[in-house]
């Protein structure tokens, strides 16, 4: 992770000796949802839980800087950002499979994602798609509320952005993107005795930004 921060850093620092380089700051909202493919069963010193992801997105902010090196109408924009994101899931304790207890667990994070997008420009309208790497900054609440059991979070992930844009005027640029993962966000539960259930949880997301050149 340090060394794809000091790539970053070195891009932000180098380019400026190059003429077609614009700086620019950026603002937007994101909804993530985060697919699962099955209905998880996790068991530790006799109680039993199923995990379930929510139906529906929720919403959450994002910003920071980019920098656009262009060549022709083609362009590379490394981005530096803070991004909020908010999962919810369902738990159950199916242990009395009678009166099983069902609780929604929130979780509310930080990240630091660094998408590296490769452009064409087409007039004013942009298309892009690049990888991305995400560096977990906080951790989230557990998704099991039991000291039997801890969740292991996966501090660095990688994915990939892709969406089109349109810049207005030479100073406003507008993007909208969708965002994959290509790596869980949990690697696993770990029940008391160390045994790991991983949860085949993948986060997407849909980002709208408004940036400005200086």
């Amino acid at each position: 992770m340090k060394k794809i921060i000091a790539i970053v850093f070195s891009i932000f620092i180098v380019l400026p000796a190059i003429s077609q380089v614009n700086f620019g700051l950026k603002l937007g909202l994101n909804t993530t949802s985060v697919t699962m493919d099955d209905l998880n069963t996790i068991t530790s010193a006799g109680t039993m839980y199923t995990v379930e992801k929510l139906k529906g997105a929720n919403f959450g902010i994002h910003g920071g800087l980019f920098v656009r090196l262009k060549i022709s109408k083609l362009y590379i924009q490394p981005e530096l950002l803070l991004s909020t994101r908010t999962n919810e899931y369902t738990v159950t304790n199916i242990t009395n499979l009678t009166h099983p207890l069902d609780s929604t667990v929130i979780q509310k994070f930080t990240k630091l994602d660094i998408p590296v997008m490769i452009g064409f420009k087409l007039g004013p309208l942009r298309l892009n798609a690049g990888p991305s790497a995400s560096l977990l900054l906080n951790s989230p609440a557990d998704l099991i509320k039991d000291p039997k059991f801890k969740t292991i979070y996966s501090n660095l992930t990688f994915g990939y952005q892709a969406g089109v844009g349109i810049d207005l005027l030479n100073k406003l640029t507008i993007d909208l993107r969708y965002e994959g993962s290509l790596q869980k966000y949990q690697n696993k539960i770990e029940n008391a005795v160390g045994v790991p259930v991983t949860l085949d949880d993948r986060p997407n997301a849909f980002l709208v930004s408004v940036g400005m050149f200086f």
